[in-house]
């Protein structure tokens, strides 16, 4: 175990040529656990019988508690925006979620509705989508009134069909599950609801909580993947993307075989991006895929291609100032939702040749995956 975090790129110099294949083999590393320097109760926190059992995993870790005299959250800015980032990426605050969170937020194509469990992410990707979601520092936050934020998705529940509940939002829920346990908390809940579902994705490998877990089948475990050279330059903190393919084949596989009583599975290819030699990169990743899931299993798959906004892009730049990420508004096309806000996609001939690519590839390798979206 280690409590340094793994701070990617923020004082070297940018790569020669951005996004180069990567010539060595792929790598085969499970992520660390994350181990955060500090970790804040707030009072609301600990008046929760799961903030307490919150309390007890981070002293069995011997980390280092502070225990608030308030609800509010102070001293998490630096002198600059790196000097936050760092501070915030060190930090977990045990709070409860505010009232607003029991107004569940639809989430398509992803599932019907956010739940969250957290929010913050411990990993440090370069192209992190929570930069310009959430506001302030990118402290993680754990909500200890988790019995009240599962048993409000009841209210949601809708006759004659199945209604999704997304935990994957704002945080990485297995990346913080040794803390919290919120995730194995929300497998066993939702085991004994017949008419919803839960879903989670992850880009770390540390599965071995919720094997065995009697999940029914009501809970679709994924895993986030990208092609080799992505990973490596830009997903910092996490398990190589061979320890998460495995991980998520261990979840898939009967209890007899080591494995975790065939979860659902799913691979969130995201987010996808047309580098140098694309399709040799993205066919090997299936490749590696095919293998490892060479038996019956309930699997999906979802196509998220790469898109920034103005406002991610400012956040971005000041954690990461010498990414070797695309950011360059004048190579990609505007989209804009109906409230007037715009993101930068790729244009429409290059999303179309990706598009037809990956189905092709897809399908031929896993007839009966299907595929749940492209966006």
């Amino acid at each position: 175990m280690q409590t340094d975090l793994f701070l990617p790129v923020l004082n070297a110099p940018a790569p020669a040529q951005p996004l180069a294949p990567a010539a060595d083999a792929a790598r085969t590393h499970g992520a660390k656990l994350w181990l955060p320097k500090r970790v804040l109760f707030t009072p609301a926190a600990l008046d929760e019988p799961y903030g307490q059992q919150m309390l007890a995993r981070a002293t069995a870790l011997n980390l280092d508690i502070e225990l608030l005299k308030s609800n509010r959250l102070t001293g998490l800015r630096g002198d600059d925006e790196r000097a936050t980032y760092r501070t915030a990426k060190t930090t977990l605050a045990v709070v409860n979620a505010p009232a607003g969170a029991l107004r569940l937020q639809p989430t398509p194509p992803s599932a019907d509705y956010q739940l969250n469990l957290a929010e913050g992410c411990p990993a440090h990707c370069q192209y992190c989508y929570l930069a310009g979601s959430l506001s302030g520092p990118p402290v993680v936050r754990a909500f200890a009134n988790l019995p009240k934020l599962l048993e409000n998705t009841q209210v949601y529940e809708q006759a004659g069909r199945f209604v999704s509940f997304e935990a994957s939002c704002y945080t990485d829920v297995l990346g913080i599950e040794h803390l919290t346990g919120a995730l194995g908390e929300a497998v066993k809940y939702f085991a004994g609801r017949e008419g919803a579902r839960l879903r989670f994705v992850s880009k770390y490998d540390h599965v071995e909580t919720l094997l065995g877990l009697p999940h029914q089948g009501h809970t679709r475990a994924r895993a986030s993947l990208n092609a080799e050279p992505l990973a490596r330059q830009l997903e910092g903190g996490t398990a190589s993307i061979e320890a998460r393919i495995q991980g998520l084949r261990r979840l898939a596989l009967p209890v007899a075989q080591g494995g975790g009583g065939g979860y659902p599975v799913g691979v969130l290819l995201a987010p996808i991006m047309p580098m140098p030699d694309w399709q040799r990169h993205y066919g090997e990743l299936f490749d590696r895929l095919q293998a490892a899931f060479d038996f019956d299993c309930d699997l999906t798959v979802e196509f998220v291609t790469h898109r920034f906004t103005p406002g991610s892009k400012e956040v971005l730049l000041g954690w990461y100032p010498n990414t070797s990420l695309d950011l360059d508004e004048s190579t990609r096309a505007v989209k804009r939702n109906k409230f007037g806000g715009l993101k930068y996609v790729y244009d429409q001939p290059t999303m179309k040749e990706l598009k037809a690519w990956f189905y092709a590839e897809w399908q031929r390798r896993f007839p009966h995956a299907p595929v749940q979206y492209w966006t």
